[in-house]
């Protein structure tokens, strides 16, 4: 009778498939070239990345975004000329009194300068609903030991030079 056992070699080689490698490739280049976008806060080179993540990546993101376990929050917020309700994926980072959102484009992206027009809104993290209010733009070297560790890590690279503060009530 034929043993229906895999070879351990076949088992154990996944991550020798060339597809992996390339797709591992792909995403360090991706990560490599968002990173230079960031830090280059040039318009001409954010003003593409932006609407390419506006455009393609939001809309997927926001399918995830808000519920538990995953990283990213959403924001809702209304228009400040068109009276309109959005909902923006972001990053909503725990800080003493509310959340950080850090601002890789930048302060004056939609969501933000809608928010401080109305004085707050809502943002969905980690599937709970927070009524947010004060909205202030923090330089990131004001926000220093707020942030928790790993996320002034994690943003370090992309050279954010700043940060939404809202209360969450």
């Amino acid at each position: 009778m034929r043993s229906r056992r895999r070879s351990s070699k076949a088992t154990h080689d996944w991550w020798r498939h060339p597809a992996l490698g390339w797709t591992v490739a792909v995403l360090v280049l991706l990560r490599l070239a968002a990173i230079a976008a960031f830090r280059s806060r040039q318009p001409a080179v954010l003003g593409p990345v932006r609407q390419a993540n506006k455009r393609a990546l939001n809309p997927l993101m926001l399918q995830l975004a808000g519920r538990r376990h995953w990283y990213a929050a959403k924001v809702e917020h209304v228009g400040r000329r068109s009276g309109r309700r959005y909902v923006t994926p972001v990053v909503a980072v725990p800080v003493e009194g509310g959340l950080a959102i850090p601002l890789p484009y930048g302060r004056d992206v939609d969501w933000c300068r809608n928010l401080q027009a109305a004085g707050g809104g809502v943002v969905v993290r980690q599937g709970r609903r927070h009524t947010v209010s004060e909205p202030v733009v923090v330089p990131t070297d004001r926000m220093g030991e707020q942030l928790p560790a790993f996320w002034r890590r994690a943003t370090a690279p992309y050279g954010i030079a700043s940060w939404l503060r809202v209360k969450a009530g």
